[in-house]
Formats: C-alpha cells, sequence, structure tokens
C-alpha cells in the first residue's frame, strides 16, 4: 500500500522586519492552502522577518514560545506549516532557523548549519550557526529533512538527511540572482542543485524561495516541487503564488530500488576517513566542542 501527501508552497515577499504584518500574511497563505486540501506548506527561509531581517536583530528575533508562532501554529490546524523566524535562544544566541507547526504546537526545529559570508551574503554578522542535521517522522512512510538554503550547498549536510532516514527534504531559500555574483546564476544552480538530490538519494524535494527585491536583491521566485526522480511537478513564477503537488510514497520505492544511493552509503568509512583526515589537520574528532 502506497501512502501519499499533498504538499504546498507559499512563496511570499515579505517585509523586512516587520514580524506582525508578516504574520498576518502567513495566515493568509495558510488559510488558502488549508482550501486546496494542502497537508504540508512550506514558506520561504526567514518569512517572518524577510532575508535583510538581521539588521533588526533584537527586534525580530524570537523563542519559540513566542505568541505569534503559536498563533500560526494554532491557524495551521492538522496541516503542518513550515516558517521561517529569526530564533534567540540561550544565552542570548541568535540563529537563522525554521519551525514545523502542527495542532497549534513546534513539532520540529532546524537551526541554519551554512552561513554564508560571501558575495552579498552576511549571515556570519548576525547568526551563529546551528549544529545538528536531525529529521521528523511524519508517518510510518514519510520522513522529513530539513535544510536551510546554504545547508544544501554542503553535500555532507545533505548525506546526512538521508542518512538519518529521510524520505521527503524540504529546503526553504532565499535566494537572489545578485547574492553569489555576477557571473554565477543562481537561479540555474538551485535548479541542477535540487534535481541532483532529489535523483541521487531518490526522494521528492521542495524548495521554497521568496520573491520580489529587497534592497539591493532580487529575489528570482522560482519555487518547485521535484519528485523522486527530479522531475519538476510544479514550479512557481517571479510572483507570489501558492503551488501545490501531491507526492506518492510509491515513487520513493520504486527510486530507491532502482539508485540504491542510500543503501550504499558507506557510513563507516566516512567517518574513519573524517576522523583520520582530522587527525592529520590536528582537528579534534569532537568537532562541536572544538
Amino acid at each position: 500500500m502506497s501512502t501519499t501527501i499533498n504538499v504546498g508552497i507559499a512563496q511570499i515577499q515579505s517585509e523586512i522586519g516587520h514580524v506582525d504584518a508578516n504574520v498576518e500574511k502567513h495566515l493568509h497563505w495558510i488559510a488558502k492552502a488549508k482550501k486546496h486540501d494542502v497537508e504540508l506548506l512550506v514558506f520561504p527561509e526567514v518569512s517572518l522577518t524577510s532575508h535583510h531581517g538581521g539588521t533588526h536583530l533584537l527586534e525580530s528575533a524570537m523563542k519559540r514560545d513566542d505568541p505569534r508562532l503559536l498563533q500560526i501554529a494554532e491557524a495551521s490546524g492538522s496541516m503542518m506549516s513550515v516558517i521561517g523566524f529569526i530564533e534567540e535562544g540561550p544565552a542570548a544566541q541568535f540563529y537563522n532557523a525554521c519551525v514545523a507547526v502542527k495542532d497549534g504546537r513546534i513539532v520540529h526545529l532546524h537551526r541554519k548549519i551554512n552561513i554564508p559570508t560571501y558575495g552579498l551574503l552576511e549571515e556570519g554578522k548576525h547568526y551563529a550557526a546551528g549544529r545538528f542535521v536531525e529529521t521528523y517522522k511524519w508517518d510510518a512512510d514519510w520522513r522529513i529533512g530539513l535544510l536551510i538554503c546554504a545547508d544544501l550547498w554542503n553535500p555532507a549536510l545533505t548525506n546526512l538527511a538521508f542518512l538519518h532516514g529521510a524520505t521527503l527534504l524540504i529546503s526553504p531559500i532565499s535566494s537572489a540572482i545578485e547574492a553569489v555574483g555576477a557571473e554565477f546564476d543562481n537561479p540555474a544552480g538551485w535548479k541542477i542543485a535540487a534535481q541532483f538530490y532529489a535523483m541521487v538519494y531518490g526522494a521528492p524535494l521542495v524548495l521554497a524561495n521568496r520573491c520580489g527585491i529587497e534592497n539591493d536583491l532580487t529575489f528570482w521566485g522560482g519555487s518547485r516541487i521535484m519528485d523522486a526522480s527530479g522531475k519538476e511537478l510544479s514550479v512557481a513564477g517571479e510572483e507570489e503564488e501558492l503551488i501545490i503537488a501531491r507526492l506518492d510514497y510509491a515513487a520513493v520505492r520504486q527510486a530507491r530500488q532502482m539508485l540504491p544511493t542510500v543503501r550504499d552509503s558507506n557510513f563507516s568509512l566516512v567517518q574513519r576517513e573524517t576522523n583520520r583526515l582530522g587527525k592529520v589537520l590536528g582537528i579534534p574528532e569532537d568537532f562541536s566542542r572544538s
């Protein structure tokens, strides 16, 4: 027997640092998605503050028990919503984070690990780096991996998500045409990366980008939902919109039977070689405490 899931992306433009206004926009798109029987709705990276929200860090940051997050969780009901925000963690440490909310509560959180400080990207000025790759069990078949934007440009993190059992990868991003440099084609790069990961690991990929112009950056939209073979099921344009696609677990089973990347991943070898390289370079094995 196969299970299916109806997935949606709310491709939106947020207001810089205006959390309350952005909450209202989230509530609008959540209500719209529920009318289309969406079961999992994904918003872009830092959707509650917009890309430059870090420039208003102290005003924009929220703790996990912030009433506005819980308001969105209540509005989501049985539908899971994945939203981006600036998390204020313990000891006044700030993170670019995403939470999955459902039935009035937070069920999963990921802190962005790969914090970019190149091109026009200056996240290192504002955010601490996350340290964990975890997954969330949706049901007996679907296990959700959640990585934020530049996390996907570190293939080791994506590999870890799938070794942790992910059968569906969600990636909220905040990608602008000019972000990396004039000679780097960001839209094409993301399309290639998304197709590669979906095809190689035999798992659908949900890529949620923002749209609109924000300060010096032009966000190109182009959010997309891909199946387990890398085929595009639904692709957004350049404006705000809701896109939806139904994912079938039977396609994951077939893809992984044909190309068993996860099965053949030699974790012990990777771990051994990583530790060996660390010794050569003089890096402690426990990188999280170094």
